[in-house]
């Protein structure tokens, strides 16, 4: 397993550098307050990109017009809220922005620190060629809001043998990068769909209780609210 000590902090931490690489268009709005969705495009180590959804509101953009090939930085919150597609709730995953900075130059960042709650079962794999994985989908309270944001979240490795045998109602603090795949999907009529997945790709985590261990202790545990939530809009 792979324990690390993080410090104190917020319960949904997001930080990017990347370049835009698409234009904000608006998305919705909220008692007057417009919303523009954007997407910026971060660098890994290994030169493969990250395409990342972000959201931000007119107070916050920048007074320059943003543009495809800026260079930005932007701190935030991970984001989720359920879409109707297809007759089909499907969730989305965005980077809520509550600061964009326009760069002249800036190094690719995508990092990320996540306090939640396991909300269903983790689901252990091995690859064809052996390497370990585990899914995890992460229930993360909102500070001030009755609201949970569901994060789906994927650990490899002894991390993966770890979290895979952690219950549901644990509550763990982790930290990663924001991910994007893209993946093929064949519908019922043959047709093939081509789709991106989002998920938070996990270096490190740390328990912080375990509903399960406090059972056994003869204790009365506080169950979480986020795991009974639904997924509500980002706003």
């Amino acid at each position: 397993m792979n324990y690390t000590n993080l410090k104190e902090e917020p319960a949904n931490y997001a930080k990017i550098a990347g370049t835009v690489v698409s234009e904000p268009t608006q998305s919705h709005e909220v008692e007057g307050e417009k919303f523009f969705e954007f997407k910026v495009e971060v660098e890994r180590l290994s030169k493969v990109k990250d395409t990342i959804p972000v959201t931000v509101s007119e107070k916050t953009l920048p007074k320059e017009e943003l543009k495809i090939g800026d260079v930005v930085e932007i701190v935030g919150e991970y984001r989720s809220y359920n879409k109707l597609q297809n007759e089909k709730s499907r969730l989305i995953l965005t980077l809520f922005a509550k600061d964009v900075h326009v760069c002249e130059k800036a190094e690719d960042i995508n990092e990320i620190k996540l306090t939640g709650f396991i909300c269903k079962e983790p689901v252990y794999r091995k690859t064809p060629f052996e390497r370990e994985i585990c899914d995890v989908l992460l229930a993360v309270n909102r500070a001030n809001y009755h609201k949970s944001d569901y994060i789906p979240c994927i650990f490899w490795g002894w991390n993966a043998r770890f979290v895979a045998n952690q219950s549901i109602g644990c509550k763990v603090r982790l930290s990663g990068r924001i991910q994007s795949r893209n993946y093929t999907k064949t519908m019922p009529d043959g047709s093939v769909s081509n789709n991106v997945a989002y998920e938070v790709s996990c270096q490190n985590v740390e328990i912080l209780s375990n509903i399960e261990k406090i059972q056994t202790q003869k204790e009365t545990p506080s169950a979480p609210h986020s795991s009974e939530e639904e997924t509500k809009k980002i706003m």
